[in-house]
C-alpha cells in the first residue's frame, strides 16, 4: 500500500473509533439519565459538570453494589407500618414530635434494609442509587426537620416533611416486585 492509502485508511479508524467513543458515552448518559431520573438532574447540577456528575453516579452504583441491602420481611414491614400510623396520628396533637418520630423511623428502616448510618450525604447518595425518585424527599424532609430542630417550621412545613418522609417510607417497604408492577 502506498503512504496516501494508509494515511486515509487510518484516518477512517480514527474516524470510526472516534464516533464509538462518542455513541457509547451517549448511551452512557442516557441510561444513567433514566435510572437516576430527577436525582441524575440533581447530580449534574450539583457537580456542574455533567461528565464529573456520571462518574458520581456511576461510583455510588458500584459502591452500593457492595453493600448487603436487602428487602424487608413481612413481619418487619408490619411492624414498620403500624409504627408509621402512630407517628402520623401523632401529628394532629404534636407535629414537630411527629416528624421527629418520622426523621427516626426512615432511619429504622434504612439500618433494617442495609444502608449504612454516616453522614446524611452519603446515605443520601446511596439511598439515591436504589430510590432515586423519593431521595430529593428525603433531602427536602430534612431540610425541615433541621428548621423544626431550631423551632423555625411552621406546621405547613412540618405536614410537608411528613409527606416527603411518607414518601420514601413507603418505598422502603415495597417490595422488588411491588415496585415494578408500580412502573
Amino acid at each position: 500500500m502506498d503512504p496516501t492509502t494508509v494515511a486515509v485508511v487510518a484516518g477512517i479508524a480514527v474516524v470510526v473509533l472516534l464516533a464509538a467513543v462518542v455513541m457509547g458515552n451517549k448511551r452512557r448518559s442516557a441510561k444513567l439519565e433514566e435510572r437516576f431520573g430527577p436525582e441524575y438532574t440533581h447530580t449534574v447540577d450539583t457537580y456542574g459538570d455533567k461528565r464529573k456528575a456520571e462518574a458520581e453516579l456511576a461510583a455510588r452504583e458500584k459502591r452500593v453494589e457492595k453493600l448487603s441491602i436487602r428487602a424487608l420481611q413481612p413481619d418487619e414491614r408490619d411492624r414498620f407500618s403500624q409504627r408509621w400510623q402512630t407517628a402520623q396520628a401523632r401529628f394532629v396533637d404534636e407535629p414537630a414530635r411527629a416528624v421527629t418520630d418520622a426523621s427516626a423511623l426512615v432511619k429504622e428502616a434504612l439500618m433494617a434494609r442495609g444502608y449504612p448510618m454516616g453522614d446524611f450525604e452519603q446515605r443520601a447518595a446511596d439511598i439515591s442509587v436504589d430510590h432515586p425518585a423519593v431521595v430529593s424527599n428525603y433531602r427536602a424532609a430534612r431540610e425541615i426537620a433541621q428548621k423544626n430542630e431550631s423551632g423555625n417550621a411552621t406546621t405547613e412545613d412540618l405536614r410537608q416533611a411528613m409527606v416527603h418522609y411518607r414518601a420514601l417510607f413507603q418505598d422502603l417497604l415495597q417490595t422488588t416486585q411491588e415496585k415494578e408492577l408500580a412502573r
